[in-house]
């Protein structure tokens, strides 16, 4: 998901002492019953537009604790859905706060977005957009630098020498001309007392020790072990364990039950029934799961009981017929076209596709008269907090959501529809509930990445050379739905990020948009949402004007980068990696990708082999990344490989249908995932630089695509328009 519109304060980079950003925007400090020090930081939290009467609020969003054991304790305001996010973090703060990044450690935040409110995301308490590397990017390093400066400060007070002739080194203070020392835990409760330093000057990039090397993850031991508790792990006292049943119709509700065979199942403890769904209560889930099958359930299917995907397509087909709100407008795109010496045109689709995370959804929850509690993994923690209190009528106060590790979120979890469902489920139960979806159920009432229709054409010079470019879309808006005062005049960031603000030099430009919800359907966020769809199209498109040119496809790009370098940069490396150029089998091309978003320059080049039967195998994808400074190389180059594997399933398998008002797809038999041993070789280079950080998660995903697609074209001459291209491939 994007929101760019509301990112700009928050990524330009300061590296030079903060005169601007003193201790009224980012820093507050206080003594913690005299045992130590607690540094609070705050980023404003705004949305742009669509508050700008309100007053800015720098309350603080993270704290960070020196105890007078020496121990350094992050409340970390993000979560870790295996991206790596506890580590990287951490390494921020240990670098300014001159310590071993063992020596962090982590807890959970709890919900209360004024404290940990993400602030690329409006001040929401959001993990997601890739951006928790930058919306940390100098608030963590400014919290360690200020912690580190109150500590050296109580030093030399207590040792009466100027504190410039010390300095931090492994969390301990030196002396270096008297050879004293002194560890910090000894020192926070002093330091506490210390004045807030009105600037800190932070580390410049050559004096980085931690930064920018390649760091063990902080949470792999756990992993490895077993120790780790992910959602799905909670297990309160004396917890029951449910699983459930939804109308298979969005919108279609309970007609009857008949649940005596399922009460006579040994281990079901209870039958809940709410207006859209029956969830059954027993001692394990073995015993629910057999309870549910035991239902005898008959549904009103509602309104769209006859809705297919068909119907769904050809609706945002003919909107794209009419004109919509403007996203981008360059030059006169009508009157170049009119005299174009070429023009070529295309319609592309993508399809509605669910998030199949490992960890299906699940949620825990104990209802009582005075209190609500909640165990769950989840990317929004006020927001599941809310929703618990809104469901029970609570005030949020009565509400504690215990946050676990997520396996996998993907954008799934940035909803709550699966903490409501458990809070309606619990409020029928006598003591705590976990509520597990199956699998079939996870995927049956997923909500979906939208599916999209669009048209584009351009129109070319003497030289095959771009000079009108025309592209009109239509699909859902999540961020109208999710985040309403983003969506203004028919518009949101995330939904054109890709199509719009392209890098390439294009002189006349005009993209719309048409906002168009798919009856009854739940769409979401899905790693890399608007890029996962608009990339496919542009960077397909743009293959198609190379071959009109009769240009070979990295050429044709280059001569359109030269007025961005770091886009022409990454090109010019994944091409030379991959051999771009050299020969290869009959029945294997290559296609390549170029790709601005979420701040990162990145190219990829598949290597596609198409068998006789049309059966398509990615032998191998090349990728090229500029995404500014790195903080852990490691976790990019993983965040790559598994965004690569996430588009690849998409591009080559990912696709929910529906048919009669109900999803097709029940489990991996039917929505299939990438096997290993379909795996292609993956290589990952990193282009160093000094630029801010830019976002990484979601990038691999969107960029595999079209450098599939184009690669099949490549080795067969034919062009995928329609993903996924199984299908295409053997229709």
């Amino acid at each position: 998901m994007t929101l760019n519109r509301l990112t700009c304060a928050a990524e330009r980079d300061h590296s030079t002492p903060a005169n601007g950003l003193s201790r009224r925007i980012f820093l507050k400090a206080s003594i913690a019953s005299g045992s130590g020090l607690i540094l609070g930081f705050g980023l404003p939290a705004f949305l742009g537009d669509a508050v700008a009467d309100a007053p800015r609020s720098f309350a603080p969003n993270a704290f960070i604790r020196v105890g007078s054991d020496g121990k350094v304790v992050l409340t970390m305001p993000y979560v870790e859905m295996g991206q790596g996010t506890y580590t990287s973090i951490p390494m921020l703060l240990a670098e300014e706060l001159e310590i071993d990044l063992k020596q962090v450690q982590l807890e959970h935040a709890p919900p209360n977005e004024k404290l940990y409110g993400n602030p690329l995301l409006g001040g929401l308490q959001a993990t997601g957009n890739s951006n928790a590397i930058r919306a940390s990017w100098q608030p963590l390093r400014h919290a360690g630098a200020t912690a580190r400066s109150m500590l050296v400060a109580a030093a030399a007070k207590r040792w009466n020498v100027d504190p410039g002739s010390c300095r931090a080194q492994s969390g301990e203070v030196l002396h270096p001309p008297t050879g004293r020392r002194i560890k910090y835990g000894e020192l926070a409760a002093a330091a506490a007392r210390m004045p807030v330093p009105e600037s800190v000057a932070l580390k410049r990039p050559g004096k980085f020790k931690l930064i920018g090397t390649p760091a063990k993850r902080l949470d792999g031991p756990a992993k490895v072990n077993g120790s780790a508790l992910y959602g799905i792990d909670a297990r309160p006292s004396g917890v029951k364990i449910a699983t459930l049943a939804q109308s298979p119709v969005f919108g279609g509700r309970l007609k009857s039950l008949d649940a005596a065979a399922a009460k006579g199942v040994k281990g079901v403890r209870q039958i809940v029934e709410l207006d859209d769904a029956v969830a059954v209560v027993a001692d394990h889930m073995g015993a629910a799961k057999k309870g549910l099958a035991a239902l005898a359930i008959e549904w009103d299917d509602g309104p769209h009981a006859k809705l297919g995907t068909d119907q769904i397509v050809a609706e945002l087909e003919k909107a794209t017929l009419e004109s919509g709100p403007v996203a981008q407008s360059i030059g006169d795109v009508d009157r170049v076209m009119a005299s174009a010496v070429t023009k070529v045109e295309a319609t592309y689709q993508v399809p509605f596709l669910a998030h199949a995370t490992m960890e299906p959804m699940n949620c825990a929850v104990h209802v009582r008269k005075d209190g609500c509690e909640v165990w769950v993994g989840t990317q929004v923690m006020a927001r599941a907090q809310a929703a618990a209190a809104k469901v029970t009528g609570l005030p949020l106060d009565k509400v504690v959501v215990h946050n676990h590790l997520i396996g996998g979120g993907f954008g799934r979890r940035l909803e709550i529809d699966g903490v409501t469902r458990a809070v309606q489920i619990a409020m029928h139960v006598d003591g705590p509930v976990k509520v597990v979806w199956t699998r079939e159920e996870d995927i049956q009432h997923d909500m979906y990445r939208p599916c999209f229709f669009d048209r584009i054409s351009a129109g070319l010079d003497e030289k095959g050379m771009p000079v009108a470019w025309n592209h009109r879309f239509a699909g859902s808006s999540i961020i109208a739905r999710w985040l309403p005062p983003a969506f203004s005049n028919g518009l949101d960031s995330d939904t054109t990020e890709g199509a719009i603000d392209l890098a390439y030099t294009l002189p006349n430009l005009h993209v719309e948009y048409l906002r168009v919800e798919p009856p009854g359907i739940p769409t979401a966020f899905w790693r890399s949402v608007g890029p996962s769809h608009n990339v496919f199209v542009t960077e397909s498109f743009m293959d198609e004007l190379a071959v009109a040119a009769k240009q070979d496809p990295v050429t044709y790009r280059r001569t359109l980068l030269d007025k961005a370098p770091r886009a022409k940069g990454v090109l010019d490396l994944a091409a030379q990696k991959a051999g771009w150029g050299q020969p290869l089998p009959k029945g294997v091309g290559r296609g390549v990708s170029v790709q601005h978003a979420f701040a990162t320059y990145m190219a990829q080049v598949a290597e596609v082999e198409v068998s006789r039967d049309g059966a398509a195998r990615v032998r191998r994808v090349v990728c090229a990344i500029d995404c500014g400074t790195v903080v852990n190389p490691d976790t990019v180059r993983a965040q790559v490989q598994s965004g690569i594997m996430f588009g690849l399933t998409a591009a080559l398998y990912g696709e929910i249908t529906l048919k009669g008002g109900r999803v097709e797809q029940t489990n991996f038999n039917t929505y299939k995932i990438l096997r290993i041993d379909e795996t292609p070789a993956i290589e990952v280079y990193i282009v160093q630089s000094q630029e801010p950080p830019g976002g990484i998660g979601e990038t691999g995903t969107s960029a595999v695509v079209p450098a599939v697609t184009n690669a099949i074209f490549a080795a067969t001459g034919r062009r995928i328009r329609k993903l996924p291209v199984g299908e295409q491939m053997n229709g």
